[in-house]
């Protein structure tokens, strides 16, 4: 009877995300729907499920691989992608991520490595960031893939993720930048662009035309807070790329980058900011900045259809086939 209200006994209630209980069990809310694996009878893209090493232990993570139809050998770009929700939330098996994922890699004729990087609060950043090198250093290294020896272009590889994601994506471009992408078997990779999709940024200072209102504030601080680990402060570089300390974004390692914001998002400003610092430090690569107007974070895979997401849809098309 006592481990029966142990078990049931909330510890933080971070409705609508998730629930942690005194057992330790973690209750999600929303997110947690999976679809399996295989032919897209929409697209006829296929899709297979992988596990991907971990070398600092014994466990891996889980990563989802979209192939096109109709693949030429070693003719084919490869989108590393990393799904959104706040750390906490969310899966590349979702059904969310599954269809759009499908999509982009028809339309966009790319092969599309998805990665389910462990997430919070079980697992506190940082270790969304290191499992993410991890998948970026698996990929490029792969000897017994057989997809990717077969139809991968290692010469054009791309970085790409929404919201949370795109946070993760910066990190990797700066560590991309900093220790740089060993030869593999497949040559040296190049890391040709990165596009960051309502990137996840914030800071305790207002910027631009970013909200005041202290309680629209506090509710992104708190996911922050309840996700990463307590030295990782709202000013982490982290979450705050232009705090003092960040590294410098001339580091970025990748010749283009597409930032695309939407202007009822609460993280639109901070996105805006990221592009213009980015192409005003120095660095020396191609800036592009992509604005929907009248749409909310994430409006792309909430309402796929609709004519501004496929319009986005497009430009990321264009971005990934330049």
């Amino acid at each position: 009877m006592s481990n029966q209200i142990d078990s049931d006994e909330i510890l933080i209630d971070f409705h609508p995300r998730f629930r942690t209980y005194k057992s330790g069990r973690v209750e999600r809310f929303f997110g947690t729907t999976t679809v399996s694996s295989g032919l897209d009878p929409s697209t006829g893209v296929l899709s297979k499920d992988l596990l991907l090493p971990l070398p600092s232990s014994s466990s891996s993570i889980s990563a989802r691989l979209f192939l096109p139809p109709h693949p030429q050998p070693h003719s084919l770009p490869i989108l590393l992608y990393f799904h959104g929700g706040g750390f906490c939330i969310e899966s590349t098996t979702s059904p969310t991520y599954h269809s759009y994922l499908n999509s982009l890699s028809l339309t966009s004729t790319v092969l599309i490595l998805s990665v389910d990087y462990r997430r919070a609060p079980e697992h506190l950043l940082p270790t969304a960031y290191s499992d993410s090198w991890q998948a970026l250093q698996w990929l490029t290294s792969s000897r017994e893939e057989e997809w990717l020896i077969s139809y991968a272009d290692f010469t054009r590889l791309f970085l790409a993720g929404d919201s949370a994601g795109a946070n993760i994506v910066h990190q990797l471009a700066l560590r991309a930048g900093r220790e740089k992408l060993g030869e593999g078997p497949h040559g040296f990779p190049e890391l040709r662009g990165a596009m960051l999709v309502h990137p996840y940024f914030w800071g305790s200072t207002p910027v631009g035309n970013e909200t005041k209102d202290e309680l629209a504030r506090s509710r992104v601080e708190c996911l922050w807070k309840m996700t990463a680990s307590p030295e990782m402060g709202v000013d982490h570089p982290c979450f705050n790329p232009f705090a003092e300390g960040a590294p410098p974004l001339a580091g970025v390692c990748c010749r283009r980058v597409l930032v695309c914001v939407a202007s009822e998002d609460v993280y639109c400003e901070r996105g805006k900011l990221y592009y213009e610092k980015l192409v005003g430090s120095g660095w020396d690569g191609v800036g592009e900045l992509w604005v929907d107007e009248g749409e909310g974070h994430v409006f792309h895979l909430m309402k796929p259809l609709s004519d501004k997401a496929l319009e986005m849809m497009k430009k990321v098309v264009a971005f990934l086939n330049s």
